[in-house]
């Protein structure tokens, strides 16, 4: 942590943009099926709320962690 309040900011929200990232592709390329394919050209909306509901689980986790 450096002496600025806003630089900490600023690091803190790009190693949490970073994370959410990895643990994006993480997730993409660990489900069983073509995430993209599931949500944009089937239309299925099952996936997407679970592909949702994952994507704010992973960033509450990050968010309380970098708290």
């Amino acid at each position: 942590m450096t002496g600025s309040p806003l630089l900490n900011a600023i690091l803190f929200t790009a190693l949490g943009l970073i994370a959410f990232g990895i643990a994006g592709s993480i997730l993409a390329k660990s489900a069983p099926f073509n995430l993209w394919k599931q949500i944009v050209e089937e239309r299925n909306v099952a996936v997407a709320i679970l592909a949702g509901a994952v994507a704010l689980g992973i960033a509450w986790i990050i968010a309380a962690t970098m708290h």
